[in-house]
């Protein structure tokens, strides 16, 4: 599969470096980068801002797709779909009617459940902060995604937002969706590869984020959602040597093309 519009940046934190290659060099490689664990391999593949897909053991999981359903063209279709909460840059019901195939699952925060029509409700399981759940012997779990500055937490109120875990067998993925650095996400352990948010005044700043990863140190981690308004965009390359160098930095190209 390739998805010749986007490329991608790869970087290490700890070679302070950053080095762009284009996509069309990945895409021999059927593009994406790949993380080999005990259950088989997992490819990642950056969409847009927020939204990305990986290929797994478990099956094609989707997280927080929106936009032209040709952004999704390239790839197979979910077995599952990972929604964290309702904003238009992490929901578009017209983008999963396009998307989920008669097998697809959907599993998002309960205030996104109650908005789904009721084809796609019927797909659909909510799951609130603290619950989990299994998909194909995958184990899925909760993590609240939330402001804690007092002027941001009109965005994403405690208790509403999912971030998720999801637990493969020796390796440990975390996908923030929209937060700051939370006491949660502070205290997460044995993480393998996480997606971290930063953009203001939505989220934190890099400051922020690369505080947060370097104490909960994932092996890996993406900086993702990071353009903002009015000057709220933030520099994946500052946030890479902000975290240190127990932690390698990928880049994708969530916003190239």
């Amino acid at each position: 599969m390739t998805h010749s519009r986007r490329h991608f940046l790869a970087a290490s934190a700890a070679a302070g470096a950053v080095t762009l290659l284009p996509f069309a060099a990945r895409a021999a490689a059927h593009s994406g980068d790949s993380f080999d664990t005990n259950a088989g391999p997992i490819t990642v593949h950056p969409i847009e801002h927020a939204s990305f897909l990986m290929e797994t053991p478990a099956g094609v999981i989707y997280v927080d797709p929106v936009g032209d359903a040709g952004l999704y063209s390239d790839f197979a279709k979910p077995d599952l779909i990972l929604i964290t909460h309702e904003h238009g840059d992490h929901y578009n019901a017209d983008t999963l009617k396009a998307l989920a195939g008669d097998e697809t699952q959907i599993i998002t925060n309960p205030a996104v459940y109650d908005m789904l029509p009721e084809e796609l409700k019927a797909k659909a399981s909510p799951l609130a902060n603290g619950e989990s759940t299994d998909f194909k012997g995958l184990p899925i779990n909760v993590i609240p995604a939330y402001n804690i500055t007092e002027d941001r937490k009109k965005f994403h109120p405690e208790g509403r937002d999912n971030g998720y875990i999801l637990g493969f067998d020796g390796f440990r993925v975390y996908i923030s969706g929209d937060t700051e650095d939370t006491p949660e996400m502070r205290e997460l352990t044995d993480i393998s590869l996480a997606f971290v948010c930063m953009n203001l005044p939505f989220t934190m700043d890099s400051n922020a984020a690369a505080s947060a990863v370097a104490e909960f140190k994932p092996t890996y981690v993406y900086p993702y959602h990071y353009r903002g308004k009015d000057g709220g965009t933030q520099d994946p390359e500052e946030f890479a040597k902000r975290v240190g160098t127990d932690v390698e930095v990928k880049m994708g190209g969530w916003y190239e093309g």
